[in-house]
């Protein structure tokens, strides 16, 4: 792949999407790392598109060559491929009280969008911030939210709400004093 970007290369490729598997002619403008995780950016037909490398079942470098569009830049296209996803990810929202720690916590749990949101709430008397969040799903916040421990109350959705109180009750029948579950007879 790489060699086929350095060298502008034509390709063609088995590529496992979450459709199926489907058969592409790229294009490789370039190689990108993101959280350990190589993708491509390449030309299909008209349309720029981005695929994750390790999806790519077989691969073929063909013998005809390509030129990159003029003024195509990819750092700028990456970025704004990364704002439109993050967008997308998150269309509905937790009303939520945070603490201190878990705002300090909030950018490394959950990323830049949901702390900025966080620090446009509002700060409580008693140190907490009351904030509405982005979120993706019930079930993504829930995971989301469990890392924050104790230093997060959901308020809205009822349903979120509800989801985190069950797990509390859930992982408290667990760690109550006297129980072994995990442990064999």
């Amino acid at each position: 792949m790489a060699d086929a970007v350095w060298h502008q290369r034509v390709l063609t490729v088995e590529y496992e999407a979450w459709t199926g598997v489907v058969d592409r002619r790229l294009e490789p403008y370039g190689l990108v790392l993101k959280a350990g995780r190589w993708y491509v950016v390449a030309r299909t037909g008209d349309r720029v598109l981005t695929y994750r490398v390790s999806q790519i079942r077989a691969l073929t470098t063909l013998p005809e060559s390509f030129s990159w569009p003029a003024g195509f830049d990819l750092v700028a296209y990456w970025r704004e491929q990364v704002t439109q996803f993050r967008t997308r990810l998150r269309q509905g929202e937790a009303l939520v009280r945070l603490s201190p720690a878990a705002m300090e916590r909030l950018p490394h749990f959950m990323g830049r969008q949901v702390a900025d949101a966080a620090a446009a709430g509002d700060p409580q008397p008693d140190g907490w911030v009351l904030a509405r969040l982005p979120i993706e799903s019930d079930s993504r916040a829930e995971a989301e939210f469990l890392r924050l421990g104790a230093g997060i109350e959901v308020l809205e959705p009822s349903g979120l709400r509800d989801r985190l109180a069950a797990t509390a009750a859930e992982l408290a029948a667990i760690y109550r004093p006297g129980t072994n579950l995990g442990k064999a007879d």
